[in-house]
C-alpha cells in the first residue's frame, strides 16, 4: 500500500478553480476516490479597498498556475490528473513518462496552515522574551525579540532592528528558530 501524500499539478493560469471542479469530477466519474482525495488551490482572502474607499474582500491564489492534490500515486490516479483538461504536467517530474516526487511533509503544513485548512498545532521551543532568528521571508537570517505569541494563528510578534529601529513583526512559527 502506497502512501497518500501531496503533489502539485501545473494548470494555466487563472483556470485553477475549472480545473479542480474537472479533476472533482473525474475521480467521482472514474471511480478513483480511493486514490485521488482532495484537490486544492491555494487561496488566502485579501482585503482591498475600491476607488470608492470601500472595503472589498476578495480571493487571492497563493500559487497561481497551481494545484496541489492529495493523492497514492498509483498509475491510474497519475494517468487521471495528467489527462484532465487544463492539465499542464505535475511540478518534479523529470519527465520521460517518470512520476513526480511528492511536496514534504512541511511545506505542505506551512501552506495548510496559511489558508486555514492546518488542524496540527506547532510544538514550540521559544517564548515571550526570547531571541530567535527568522528563517525565511522578507526578514529572513535577522535576529529579534518575541514580545507576544498567537498560538491560534501560530504567529508571533518579534521585535527586530530595521533601519536602527526596533520594528514588530508578524512571523509564522515555522520561519523561527530560537537562539
Amino acid at each position: 500500500m502506497e502512501e497518500k501524500l501531496w503533489y502539485v499539478v501545473n494548470t494555466y493560469s487563472g483556470h485553477e478553480n475549472r480545473v479542480k471542479e474537472n479533476l472533482e469530477r473525474r475521480v467521482e466519474s472514474m471511480g478513483i476516490q480511493d486514490s485521488l482525495f482532495r484537490v486544492l488551490v491555494a487561496e488566502e482572502t485579501v482585503i482591498e479597498f475600491n476607488k470608492s474607499g470601500k472595503k472589498v474582500e476578495k480571493m487571492r491564489n497563493l500559487f497561481p498556475g497551481y494545484l496541489f492534490v492529495e493523492m497514492i500515486m498509483t498509475d491510474e490516479a497519475w494517468y487521471v490528473v495528467r489527462n484532465t483538461p487544463g492539465v499542464t504536467g505535475f511540478i518534479g517530474s523529470s519527465g520521460g513518462g517518470a512520476k513526480p516526487f511528492p511536496v514534504s511533509p512541511e511545506e505542505i503544513e506551512s501552506i495548510l496552515r496559511r489558508i486555514g485548512m492546518s488542524d496540527k498545532k506547532l510544538v514550540v521551543d521559544f517564548g515571550v522574551g526570547d531571541r530567535v532568528k527568522i528563517l525565511s521571508g522578507p526578514f529572513s537570517g535577522l535576529d529579534g525579540v518575541i514580545d507576544s505569541m498567537n498560538d491560534d494563528a501560530q504567529t508571533a510578534m518579534v521585535l527586530t532592528i530595521l533601519f536602527g529601529r526596533e520594528t514588530p513583526t508578524e512571523i509564522s512559527y515555522t520561519d523561527l528558530e530560537k537562539l
